[in-house]
């Protein structure tokens, strides 16, 4: 397929990176049904570090095979599919070359109680693999959030020397956030702009509510009007805060929900300029045939 007009002037807003990165962000822009259009969604798989293998199998447990994630991704057309290096390697011959895929080289675990993430991946791993990219979370706000950040520099610089696009879990938590506010407009509008700072190729944050959490950015949001009434609104904030909508944000699909909320969820993404979705659990915890339709679905309003 011919890259797009609207994949190439995605592109030029990459100032400064190599022809290997560009060439690795074209090839996960043109790839699956929504290929050209300047819109992704990716199926992640880092849910077994996160919680544990019942909680995210056990609702399907085809998904328990590597093999099963790889199929899903491919045949339901998704732009890529990103997981951390063992379910990668499980498959990565198999199916080499049938969908982009993405290293997670970070992962926390649901056994400790600190707000961190262990180094499981490296650089050399996700070329060894083919892979187009590297992700990595980072918690603003945690007490480890610097050391987080100065592994991020580290890794992305490493990959983009290698030609690999960085993807950032931009993911607020702990110090001055409250619960409520690791989803607040202004606290996911500050994750993401930290995300574009620190070079993020795209930027993944999850979803904002309406809430303003942070006393200090209360004033100049009612000041300025800046607008959170409907999931557009936040939508098109979190876009301003990415370089003024240039860079690629995709927003996570999050915990499991009913098929209705994630398409009004889908469109508000769409209808705010977001350039897509990262989704999971609500994927591959159903069957096969009904993740499919569902992802179909989702493309088809992007699309």
């Amino acid at each position: 397929m011919l890259r797009t007009e609207v994949v190439r002037n995605i592109l030029s807003w990459y100032e400064g990176e190599t022809p290997g990165l560009k060439s690795n962000l074209s090839r996960l822009l043109m790839h699956g049904r929504l290929g050209g259009t300047g819109r992704v969604v990716i199926l992640p798989v880092d849910q077994g570090f996160e919680h544990g293998p019942a909680r995210s199998f056990a609702p399907n447990p085809a998904a328990y095979d590597p093999h099963y994630l790889y199929e899903l991704a491919i045949e339901s057309g998704v732009s890529g599919y990103a997981a951390p290096l063992g379910l990668l390697e499980q498959g990565a011959d198999t199916f080499a070359g049938e969908v982009p895929l993405i290293l997670k080289v970070n992962s926390g675990n649901g056994l400790v109680s600190n707000q961190d993430q262990a180094i499981t991946g490296t650089v050399e791993d996700a070329m060894r693999l083919g892979c187009v990219g590297v992700g990595f979370t980072i918690y603003p706000g945690a007490e480890a959030s610097y050391d987080m950040m100065e592994e991020l520099r580290e890794i992305s610089h490493e990959a983009k020397s290698r030609g690999l696009i960085s993807v950032v879990w931009s993911y607020p938590r702990g110090g001055k956030v409250s619960k409520d506010g690791e989803t607040g407009l202004d606290i996911i509008a500050y994750a993401a702009h930290m995300a574009a700072l620190m070079g993020a190729t795209i930027i993944k944050v999850k979803l904002p509510t309406a809430h303003v959490d942070l006393d200090a950015a209360k004033p100049i949001y009612d000041k300025h009007a800046i607008k959170g009434e409907t999931a557009a609104d936040r939508v098109r904030h979190i876009m301003q805060a990415s370089f003024n909508g240039k860079r690629i944000v995709v927003f996570s699909g999050g915990a499991a929900k009913n098929t209705q909320e994630l398409l009004d969820e889908v469109r508000g993404i769409r209808e705010g300029g977001g350039n897509g979705s990262i989704i999971g659990r609500n994927s591959f915890q159903r069957s096969k045939e009904e993740a499919i339709a569902l992802l179909n679905q989702v493309m088809d309003i992007y699309a």
